[in-house]
């Protein structure tokens, strides 16, 4: 069973991330069914359902006793970070939007049976209270705070200059880059010396397709946020870097993509495929450990292969 590990809990023999396999073949390869949903999505209604980590992340304690806040932790990139935060010893606050409650509550019954906190902090971080909000509640609940990943988003899709609208682009500056700021002020007073702040850009800011110029300038405004704050909160022994994922299967897709594009989704990749959120999350726990202890304003790319250019 070379393979396989067994679950403690179920008993049930499951497929890890750990255990050598071909890559190209180790996840669901396009052509995938036809799929639309409202934003912001629900991965229970995704076919092939994502994998999280739920069952496939095991932690190695690279994160002892850390307490970390992470947006959009419901579903998504957000919810693998979670889960691997706390297998790898953290405890964790969710922050996510108010409609989301049941799927951030599955992943805190997740982060509990790890034997760590977890603190449910519903909110629409446009606001920028909330924001202010959001860090003093983890704060509060985690006593302390020491990581914060900035992952929330939004991803409209707009074919042609001639349907764009000014709400549109003002929507995706509010939700995906004024959080940064925001959030970054309000914990800055909280952060010491070792504290790790992770943005989450895209390939789409450095080699955008046409039709998500709106989200492809906002993830181009991040890795250079990245950049800018990392150089600046060095000199308080914060290190500030960020993750680039390139397609990778979350509900922004159904809830954004027509379903000529789903159809394909990720087969441009040299990996042939589009990636897992539990494969992004081992990016996130190595830039927030002290493993990255000399990495200072960088932006690693998890594209299946496709290059920043």
């Amino acid at each position: 069973m070379d393979d396989e590990r067994r679950e403690p809990e179920a008993g049930r023999l499951v497929t890890d991330m750990y255990t050598a396999q071909d890559p190209t073949t180790q996840y669901p390869r396009p052509p995938f069914p036809p799929q639309q949903q409202d934003a912001p999505g629900d991965i229970h209604k995704m076919d092939p359902a994502p994998d999280h980590g739920e069952k496939t992340y095991i932690g190695f304690g690279r994160l002892p006793g850390r307490k970390a806040l992470v947006t959009g932790a419901d579903s998504g990139i957000g919810r693998a970070v979670a889960i691997a935060y706390a297998r790898e010893g953290a405890d964790v606050a969710l922050s996510y939007l108010p409609e989301e409650q049941a799927q951030a509550e599955e992943v805190a019954e997740l982060i509990r049976a790890e034997g760590r906190t977890a603190v449910l902090l519903p909110g629409d971080l446009q606001d920028e209270a909330t924001n202010v909000e959001t860090v003093e509640k983890a704060v509060e609940g985690l006593g302390g705070l020491d990581i914060l990943v900035l992952n929330a988003g939004t991803m409209p899709t707009v074919d042609s200059i001639d349907d764009f609208e000014t709400k549109t682009l003002d929507h995706v500056v509010k939700v995906n880059i004024y959080p940064l700021f925001w959030m970054t002020k309000a914990a800055s007073a909280h952060l010491k010396p070792g504290a790790a702040i992770i943005t989450t850009s895209s390939i789409q800011g450095f080699d955008p397709s046409p039709s998500l110029a709106e989200y492809a300038v906002s993830k181009a405004g991040i890795a250079n946020w990245t950049r800018a704050l990392g150089q600046q909160l060095i000199e308080r022994g914060i290190r500030v870097n960020g993750v680039a994922p390139g397609p990778i299967w979350t509900p922004l897709q159904p809830a954004f993509v027509p379903n000529e594009k789903i159809e394909h989704f990720g087969e441009q990749t040299p990996i042939g495929r589009a990636g897992q959120p539990v494969e992004l999350a081992p990016a996130y726990v190595f830039l927030a450990s002290q493993e990255a202890s000399y990495i200072v304003g960088e932006t690693i790319a998890v594209t299946g292969g496709m290059t920043l250019t």
